[in-house]
C-alpha cells in the first residue's frame, strides 16, 4: 500500500495550461528596461579590439582573425561559476592565476632592478596571470640554496599566505635544487624567467615549424628538471618483488625518472629530424632568391618594440599586431619593391628579451639563420621605453650569438608619436644610422623607406646594350633586378644604359650596340 495519490493525467495536463498565463504576466518589453541597466559582461572581453569578426566577415585582415581568436580564449579575473568545486586544472580555464614576482639585484642601477621587474610583470600578464606583489633585494650573488637567501624565503612565505598566492616567478635562472627547496618552503608552485618565457612561447606558437620549436626548447628544459613524489621515484624492482612479472621483470629495472628522461630525449631526437627537414624547405626558398639575387632584409628587435605593426606599414602584410610581449613567434616575409621597380624581401622576426633562454636560441636557430644571411637588419628599438639602450644592447647580443653582427643595421627608433624628445635626440646621437617612425601614426615611413632602397646592394656590372623588341623578357628582368640609367626606343629596338648583376649582364652582352 501507498500514500501517494491517484494519478490522472487529464488533471496534471489541465494544471499545466495556467502556466503560460503566468509567464506572460511576467514578460518584459524591451522597451520597459531600465535605460541604466547594465550588463555583467566586460563588452572589451567580447570584442576587445573592434567589432565581432562574424559581422564584418572577410573584411578583416589574417592579423586581426587571429588577434580576435586569441582574445577569445583570454582568461578572466574574478570570473565565478556554479562549477568553482570542479577539478584543479579545469578552474584554473576560469581564472588568472595568482603570482607574487621575486628578483635578485646584483649589479646594475637600482633604476635597472626596477626595468627588469616591470618587464618580468609584463611577461607574467601575458602568461595568462595577476600579479599580486613584487620584491627584490641586493645580493652579490644569489644563494645557491634558495636564490634569495633563508631569512627572504621565510617573509615570502608570510607575503604567499596573506594574499593566496598561486605561483611564485623568479626573475632569474634557477638551478633545479633551488625551485625545489623554494617550493618545499613556500608550499606553492615556483618558476623561473626561463620557464615564463618558455609558456608564454607555448601559447603564441601557430606554425607547425613553430611548435616544434617551442616543444624542443621545452624539453630541453624539462630534462635536466623532471621530479617525483614519494613511490614514482622507487625502483621498478623485478621478480616476486614487482607482483611476480616473472623472466624479463627482475633486476633493479629503471627508476621512473629515468624512463621519462629516455622518452624526453626520444622525443627530442624525432623534434631534431622535423626541424631539419623544415630547414631544408627553407633553404631550398633561401637559394632560389640567391639564384634570383633578390635582396633580403630582416626586422629584428626588442619583443614589443613595434616589428610587426613596422612590417604593416611597409609591406601591407596584415599580420598580427597587439601590446604585449612576444605577440607573434612565427616569422613573415613579404615581397615588395622599391621605387624604381626593384624586388626585395622583408622578413618580420621572433622578438628578443633580456636573458632569453639558450634552449629558445638552439631551437630556433634555422629561422634566426634568416637574420644573418639577410643583407640589411632592420633592429627596431621601442623609443617610448625607459631603457632604449638597454634593448638594444640586449638584442645586439642575440644577433651575435647567431653570426648576424657583420649585417649591415639599420636601427628604427620607434613609437615617435609617444616617446620623449629628448630620448629621441639621444638616440639619434648614439646611432647616427637611425630613422625616427611611428608605425601607429606613420610618421617617418618614406624616409625609412628611402632609406632601406639605399642601404640594399646594388648591381655592380655596367652595360650598354640595344635590346631587340621581342626580348621584352631581358627588360622585365632589368626593371625587376637591375638598374637603368638611361632607356632609349629606336627603330632597330631599345637602346637601355645601367648596371645589373654577373648573371644578367652576360646575357645583356649578347646584344651590344653596334
Amino acid at each position: 500500500m501507498t500514500n501517494a495519490r491517484d494519478f490522472n493525467l487529464d488533471r496534471e495536463l489541465a494544471a499545466t495550461r495556467a502556466w503560460n498565463d503566468d509567464a506572460q504576466d511576467i514578460e518584459l518589453d524591451a522597451d520597459d528596461l531600465d535605460d541604466d541597466f547594465e550588463s555583467g559582461y566586460d563588452d572589451e572581453l567580447v570584442s576587445p579590439d573592434g567589432p565581432d569578426p562574424e559581422e564584418v566577415g572577410d573584411e578583416l585582415t589574417t592579423g586581426e582573425q587571429d588577434l580576435a581568436a586569441r582574445h577569445a580564449l583570454r582568461r578572466v579575473a574574478g570570473l565565478r561559476t556554479e562549477l568553482e568545486d570542479i577539478t584543479e586544472v579545469e578552474y584554473r580555464q576560469l581564472r588568472l592565476e595568482k603570482v607574487i614576482l621575486v628578483g635578485v639585484w646584483t649589479e646594475g642601477t637600482v633604476e635597472d632592478a626596477e626595468n627588469s621587474m616591470a618587464e618580468l610583470a609584463l611577461l607574467a600578464e601575458t602568461a595568462g596571470s595577476e600579479v599580486l606583489d613584487a620584491i627584490y633585494q641586493r645580493r652579490q650573488t644569489p644563494d645557491p640554496a634558495t636564490f634569495i637567501g633563508r631569512g627572504k624565503v621565510d617573509g615570502l612565505r608570510e607575503i604567499v599566505q596573506a594574499t593566496g598566492a598561486d605561483t611564485v616567478i623568479l626573475d632569474g635562472d634557477l638551478a633545479p635544487s633551488q625551485l625545489r627547496n623554494l617550493e618545499d618552503k613556500l608550499k606553492v608552485k615556483a618558476i623561473d624567467r626561463t620557464g615564463l618565457i618558455l609558456d608564454i612561447f607555448a601559447q603564441h606558437a601557430k606554425s607547425k615549424e613553430g611548435q616544434a620549436q617551442v616543444e624542443l626548447a621545452q624539453l630541453s628544459y624539462m630534462k635536466q628538471r623532471l621530479r617525483g613524489w614519494g613511490g614514482n621515484l622507487s625502483r621498478q624492482a623485478g621478480g616476486r618483488v614487482s607482483g611476480g612479472e616473472g623472466i624479463g621483470g627482475r633486476g633493479p629495472g629503471e627508476t621512473k625518472i629515468e624512463t621519462d628522461r629516455r622518452r624526453i630525449n626520444t622525443k627530442i631526437a624525432k623534434l631534431r629530424r622535423e626541424l631539419k627537414e623544415m630547414k631544408g624547405t627553407r633553404e631550398t626558398k633561401r637559394q632560389e632568391r640567391r639564384r634570383n639575387h633578390i635582396p633580403s632584409v630582416s626586422i629584428a628587435g626588442y619583443t614589443n618594440a613595434g616589428k610587426s605593426s613596422i612590417l604593416n606599414r611597409l609591406t601591407d602584410a596584415g599580420v598580427l599586431v597587439e601590446d604585449s610581449l612576444f605577440a607573434t613567434l612565427d616569422p613573415t616575409t613579404r615581397r615588395t619593391t622599391t621605387k624604381d621597380g626593384r624586388i626585395y624581401t622583408m622578413s618580420d622576426t621572433v622578438g628578443f628579451v633580456r636573458h632569453l633562454p639558450h634552449q629558445l636560441v638552439e631551437a630556433f636557430r634555422s629561422t634566426l639563420e634568416e637574420v644573418a644571411d639577410s643583407d640589411l637588419i632592420l633592429h627596431v628599438v621601442d623609443g617610448s621605453h625607459p631603457d632604449p639602450e638597454g634593448q638594444l644592447a640586449a638584442v645586439r647580443e642575440v644577433l651575435a650569438d647567431i653570426d648576424a653582427s657583420k649585417v649591415p643595421e639599420l636601427v628604427v627608433i620607434n613609437k615617435a608619436d609617444a616617446a620623449d624628445p629628448l630620448v629621441i635626440s639621444r638616440l639619434r646621437a648614439r646611432e647616427p644610422h637611425s630613422v625616427v617612425v611611428s608605425a601607429k601614426t606613420g610618421e617617418g615611413i618614406e624616409e625609412a623607406l628611402a632609406a632601406i632602397e639605399a642601404e640594399l646592394p646594388r648591381p655592380s656590372v655596367a652595360f650598354d646594350a640595344l635590346l631587340p623588341y621581342e626580348r621584352g623578357d631581358l627588360l622585365n628582368r632589368l626593371h625587376q633586378q637591375g638598374e637603368i640609367d638611361s632607356l632609349e626606343h629606336t627603330g632597330d629596338g631599345t637602346r637601355v644604359r645601367g648596371r645589373a648583376n654577373a648573371d644578367l649582364a652576360s646575357d645583356l652582352a649578347a646584344y651590344p650596340v653596334p
